[in-house]
């Protein structure tokens, strides 16, 4: 009974840290949860990352610890009510979580009921590979394959093609055009204000912005936020 959070972004323009998604962390995690487990992996100063998070979060009600101050991270994760993972670099997060040995003991704590938040790289982790993630690899894992909560990738911070730019490089659709003659999988890209939420066999499109569904050989699909997802967990 998988329960998932993935925001496209953690700060929206004209807003602060999760204020556009602040209601729905809290209806999300509602009154059960009393401490969340961040993950700071993905930026390089975690202390400062971790007090970010720590400050937005006590605002929502929500008391914080940080995977990187845990003596035994794999018992952290084993013991946490709830996990929200940070953005920043994909490639960086990954290959933290698997030199800490801690991929398949939140992958299996996330499938057994464990709510799971993930804003941009925290959401990437979320899909199948990382093979779409827009960010460079300044580090090598161990392997693309990620938590496989979802069996689709994404693409956060979506951007559509500027029909009036000047910029001669791929568009993010033709990139992930590329990926799909390589790959097979589904792609979901969301853009920045959309998020999606999953409970159980249920997934939906929140947020304001909306998303695109790739499916290899075929046109890009629109989908607005309130959309049933629910297809792509199939």
């Amino acid at each position: 009974m998988s329960r998932l959070l993935l925001v496209s972004n953690s700060t929206l323009h004209g807003s602060g840290y999760l204020d556009h998604c602040a209601a729905a962390i809290e209806q999300f995690l509602g009154r059960d949860v009393a401490r969340v487990l961040f993950i700071p992996y993905a930026l390089y100063d975690r202390d400062d990352y971790a007090a970010q998070a720590r400050e937005r979060l006590v605002a929502l009600g929500y008391q914080v610890d940080s995977l990187h101050d845990a003596a035994d991270p794999r018992a952290a994760v084993l013991a946490a009510e709830a996990v929200f993972t940070g953005g920043g670099n994909t490639f960086r997060l990954l290959n933290q979580l698997y030199a800490n040995h801690v991929l398949e003991p939140l992958r299996e704590r996330v499938l057994s009921g464990m709510p799971y938040m993930g804003s941009s790289a925290g959401s990437n982790i979320a899909g199948l590979t990382i093979g779409t993630t827009n960010d460079m690899p300044i580090v090598q894992p161990p392997s693309f394959r990620a938590l496989a909560l979802v069996p689709f990738n994404l693409n956060t911070h979506y951007l559509d093609p500027d029909p009036h730019s000047t910029h001669m490089g791929e568009t993010r659709e033709k990139r992930i055009e590329q990926f799909h003659e390589e790959n097979p999988q589904v792609v979901v890209g969301l853009r920045e204000g959309s998020l999606l939420l999953r409970e159980g066999p249920r997934l939906s499109l929140l947020g304001v912005t909306g998303a695109r569904i790739f499916r290899a050989g075929q046109e890009p699909e629109e989908v607005l936020p309130g959309a049933d997802l629910s297809e792509l967990l199939a």
